[in-house]
């Protein structure tokens, strides 16, 4: 298939054992809308399929700035084949289970279509882990046609989320602005001083 996304035409072999095998996904490109990619960025592709996203990104940044992941071999394959295919061969893709093959800790985008039909399991292990790979900044943009759910947990992971709905699907763009560590000790400091003033009041 032949997929174009903001002047940027892609060549993608595809095929029934991979999500959305006969044209782009418009939720795909509905979350793509949202993203501005930078020359400094890191991405991660969470969730490739047939590499479409991660593909788009390394044609703006550089293959070497872009990882992809997938559960399914078929999927990892196709991805590799795809990135070939498309002069980005030099991206990473690894095939594991969520964040399974990726050591990475510094990304400042991740971007997933998670399996939104399925159970939150899945959804909770991107989301969760994907707080702990992104840099200071850093963001995860997620589309799904579930808005209740993820906006609550991406809320309660990153402290906020921005909602876009668009064609029927909802984008949600969270932005890391802390460290959970440092969230806690704040919260500590907060407690000691609400109970400091607690205590000189009673004296």
């Amino acid at each position: 298939m032949i997929a174009e996304i903001n002047g940027v035409s892609l060549d993608l072999e595809t095929n029934s054992e991979i999500f959305s095998p006969t044209a782009a996904d418009k939720g795909t490109l509905a979350m793509l809308s949202q993203v501005i990619f930078s020359s400094k960025d890191k991405v991660l592709d969470l969730g490739c399929g047939c590499g479409i996203v991660g593909i788009y990104a390394a044609t703006v940044i550089g293959a070497d700035r872009v990882i992809m992941t997938d559960v399914s071999p078929v999927a990892v394959l196709t991805a590799k084949m795809n990135a070939v295919r498309n002069n980005v061969d030099g991206i990473k893709i690894c095939l594991g289970s969520c964040y399974e093959d990726v050591e990475d800790r510094d990304f400042t985008l991740i971007l997933s279509n998670p399996p939104y039909h399925t159970d939150f399991s899945v959804a909770k292990e991107f989301i969760e882990g994907g707080f702990k790979r992104l840099v200071l900044g850093g963001k995860m943009v997620m589309v799904t046609k579930r808005l209740d759910w993820y906006k609550n947990k991406l809320a309660a992971v990153f402290g906020g989320v921005r909602v876009s709905e668009i064609d029927g699907y909802y984008v949600f763009v969270a932005e890391k602005r802390w460290e959970k560590r440092d969230k806690a000790v704040k919260q500590v400091k907060g407690l000691s001083k609400k109970l400091a003033r607690k205590n000189n009041r009673k004296k």
